[in-house]
């Protein structure tokens, strides 16, 4: 089991940057891949951003140059730094974890959710 609570979220003016977090507790030590995914009203919800156990980033092209998401291990917890908002980036952003080896046998597809933190940018 791990929880994931996200932080961070209000109300910006576009182009003003926010940092997003989500402490991430319980089975750490089982915790991979991380992400942002993000849903707008009226939209389905999409991946953001991904990033590995060792750093590896993985962008939407949507944020990419904007955005960036970095992780600390050592205290849990993952960040979304967001740069230069766009009215378009309003939405409910959600932290996903993957679930793996040794709380789950290899090759097992098992990942966690926030609750979510709201984004709503002003024009």
């Amino acid at each position: 089991q791990i929880d994931l609570v996200e932080s961070g979220g209000g109300l910006v003016q576009a182009g003003g940057s926010l940092r997003l977090s989500c402490a991430a507790s319980g089975d750490t030590m089982c915790i991979g891949t991380m992400g942002w995914y993000r849903q707008a009203p009226d939209k389905e919800r999409e991946l953001v951003a991904t990033i590995t156990s060792g750093g590896s980033a993985n962008y939407a092209d949507s944020v990419k140059g904007r955005f960036t998401i970095s992780r600390d291990n050592d205290k849990n917890t993952l960040y979304l730094q967001m740069n230069s908002l766009k009215p378009e980036d309003t939405a409910v952003y959600y932290c996903n974890s993957d679930y793996v080896p040794p709380c789950v046998p290899e090759s097992y597809d098992m990942n966690y959710w926030g609750k979510g933190t709201l984004v709503t940018v002003s024009s």
